[in-house]
């Protein structure tokens, strides 16, 4: 007598039962979320990180504040805060003997440029030179110290001077960096 390779024939039932099949699918469901963890890496937290650092931009040290933090965390964000839509910067260039200017979008990715090409960067603002205004424009002028390091032995220090005029339309706005003069020698 010959034996049947077809299961039907000699009443062999493959057939799972609902429960089992559930239990498939979470088995796999299980092993697939665990396949997407790393052992290694840092539970994410429930809450939302704090950041620690910024200043508050309605007063005119946390527009300083700022940005220090957003050179020494490389936050372009945080950069981009400060900056007026209206924003000019201007440099002179002492080869030529002629004064140069971009408005905010060439200075954001001047910017991003430096903060991707540099290792570190650090800027330690000195003394007001000047302040000069009122509660919603001011003119600056301050000194300060600016440490770029491109790798351990490309580090580029600097020290300058800028004369910035902030805005805000009212007191209960934040100040916002309209003209970027750099006084610096460099």
């Amino acid at each position: 007598m010959a034996i049947s390779t077809n299961p039907l024939e000699n009443n062999i039932s493959y057939r799972l039962t609902s429960l089992q099949v559930i239990g498939i699918i979470t088995l796999f469901l299980w092993l697939l979320s665990a396949s997407c963890t790393n052992p290694f890496a840092p539970k994410l937290s429930d809450k939302l990180p704090t950041i620690t650092g910024l200043g508050d931009q309605h007063t005119v040290e946390g527009i300083f504040q700022n940005f220090k933090y957003a050179y020494q965390f490389k936050d372009t964000l945080t950069y981009g805060q400060l900056l007026a839509p209206d924003f000019t910067f201007t440099y002179r260039d002492y080869d030529k003997g002629l004064d140069n200017s971009w408005g905010r979008d060439q200075d954001m990715l001047t910017t991003a440029g430096l903060f991707q090409a540099a290792q570190s960067l650090e800027i330690v603002w000195n003394e007001v030179v000047t302040s000069i205004g009122d509660s919603v424009v001011k003119d600056i002028s301050r000194g300060f110290n600016l440490t770029i390091t491109f790798s351990p032995t490309d580090i580029l220090r600097l020290n300058g001077r800028v004369e910035l005029r902030i805005r805000r339309n009212s007191i209960d706005e934040v100040w916002r960096i309209v003209r970027w003069r750099d006084e610096s020698n460099y």
